[in-house]
């Protein structure tokens, strides 16, 4: 007999117990942040910048002019020449990577004892700031799983790839940073199994409340895993008319699966559940993105790399001659747990930090956040939709007097007001040392915020529906994995 299918209102109900447990049965949060220091400390990690020359299997290839593997696959560093009229600056060009391949972002999810886990893994990466974060299950391009590099098959690969042996959860196309990445994709999956799982060295199972709470820390969760975890229904659209038992909304009163849920985590909660009187609807937003995209010119030209204006190469990068920006670098790299040990790559290095942001409100009783549609070179379909702030270079905005809407309620946050602040580490695949800000405000509701023409108020529940299509960038889908549904212990 086949088994019964749960429905999504189920699913999302098992994923809001596991969001709101610390308590594990396998262990604490603090037995966790001791493996993830034993794991770096008994592994033989290096990494160290080398000049291009020393690039092993990578080279500047002519007609066009860019810096490519020599299998043709992984990704490349070419040019890229923007025109617009959108926003402060009209033309420019840079270098940007481009990477035509989707690769696998996985988690595994197994239920023990009624509550669900997740398989999560300490994994290395070049350009993390402290080298090994929490990741994914499975994290591996295209030219990885089909072993390009001649390496080791990534582990659990199958439970992705073959739907026999699990149920898909979360399956999305989702986006990189558009300013960073041509029209780079990934596949987010969250795949579930029932039978036994071996437990591989590197790997740990922990609850949703665990993850959400590490998140907390700086520099502990990568980017790859945040990114999954924000495409995870914590509600379903069903709870609007009928909310599952363990869920009891009375008034501003909230308790769910035994527990009371107050203050700010309530209200996202409810946020997350309730198309109850948003100050926009559905219709009304699509309505704005369309208009936006139709009065928008962008212009994209991917353009040899020794032809990109405003930039320079010496033996050791790939530098703009303001020295801002960012630059292209090489490095070798040692990891003893990667399914090659040894490789070299360029990366793209970032100076100092940047400010991620969501401003909130509460309008009509009902939290809101404010969105911004954001025009990147890479996007692929023009507008995403992102977080109120996300500036790669604060400092340089300021002293050239670009400085975007909003950006000082997020270097200066009002006593009080922050409902989430962490440093978080962007993709340490391609990006070395690159760290974001990533900070919550709330605004009090009875002061008027006025925005510009490309920010638009959104319930989460729309954002979330709205992220399933890909609508949401991945600045905007890493501070929503940063929700975190039970109060921070004072």
């Amino acid at each position: 007999m086949k088994a019964r299918s749960h429905s999504p209102s189920e699913t999302a109900a098992s994923f809001l117990a596991s969001a709101l447990t610390i308590e594990s049965r396998f262990q604490t949060l603090g037995d966790v942040r001791s493996w993830l220091t034993e794991c770096s400390e008994h592994q033989q990690f290096s990494v160290r910048r080398i000049p291009f020359a020393e690039l092993d299997q990578w080279h500047f290839a002519d007609h066009p002019n860019r810096l490519v593997h020599d299998s043709g696959r992984f990704f490349s560093i070419e040019g890229l020449r923007v025109q617009t009229r959108h926003g402060p600056v009209k033309e420019w060009q840079q270098p940007i990577i481009h990477q035509p391949e989707i690769g696998i972002l996985g988690i595994l999810t197994k239920v023990f004892d009624g509550l669900r886990y997740f398989l999560m893994q300490a994994k290395m990466e070049p350009g993390n700031i402290n080298l090994l974060q929490l990741s994914p299950t499975v994290q591996a391009t295209w030219s990885n799983y089909t072993r390009v590099h001649a390496g080791k098959r990534p582990l659990y690969l199958d439970y992705f790839l073959d739907p026999r042996r699990s149920r898909r959860l979360v399956d999305q196309l989702q986006s990189e940073q558009g300013s960073r990445f041509f029209r780079k994709r990934n596949r987010n999956m969250i795949v579930e199994v029932k039978g036994e799982v071996p437990l591989a060295d590197g790997f740990v199972w922990l609850t949703l409340g665990q993850i959400k709470r590490l998140l907390a820390f700086d520099n502990l969760v990568n980017m790859d895993a945040r990114t999954v975890l924000a495409c995870i229904p914590l509600a379903s659209p069903e709870w609007r008319f009928i909310p599952p038992p363990q869920l009891v909304i009375g008034g501003d009163q909230v308790e769910a699966f035994g527990r009371p849920v107050g203050g700010f985590q309530r209200d996202l909660l409810l946020s997350a559940i309730s198309g109850v009187s948003p100050w926009r609807s559905s219709d009304e937003i699509l309505s704005w993105l369309t208009e936006l995209k139709t009065g928008c010119e962008l212009s994209v030209e991917r353009i040899p790399l020794d032809q990109v204006t405003g930039w320079e190469r010496d033996e050791e990068q790939i530098r703009h001659r303001s020295g801002q920006h960012f630059a292209v670098i090489a490095v070798d790299v040692e990891a003893g747990n990667r399914e090659v040990v040894h490789w070299t790559q360029p990366l793209l290095e970032h100076f100092g930090y940047g400010c991620v942001g969501f401003l909130t409100q509460k309008l009509g009783g009902q939290l809101h956040f404010l969105v911004r549609a954001s025009l990147e070179p890479g996007n692929r379909d023009l507008f995403e939709l992102g977080p109120t702030v996300a500036c790669a270079n604060p400092e340089q905005r300021i002293k050239t007097r670009t400085v975007p809407a909003f950006l000082d309620l997020f270097l200066d946050p009002p006593a009080g007001c922050v409902r989430y602040q962490a440093v978080q580490s962007e993709e340490g695949g391609r990006f070395y040392h690159f760290q974001n800000r990533y900070t919550i405000v709330e605004w009090p509701s009875e002061t008027h915020v006025e925005i510009p023409p490309d920010f638009m108020w959104m319930t989460l529940s729309q954002i979330l529906e709205l992220a399933r299509y890909g609508a949401f960038n991945i600045e905007a889908r890493n501070l929503l994995s940063c929700l975190d549904l039970q109060a921070n212990p004072d």
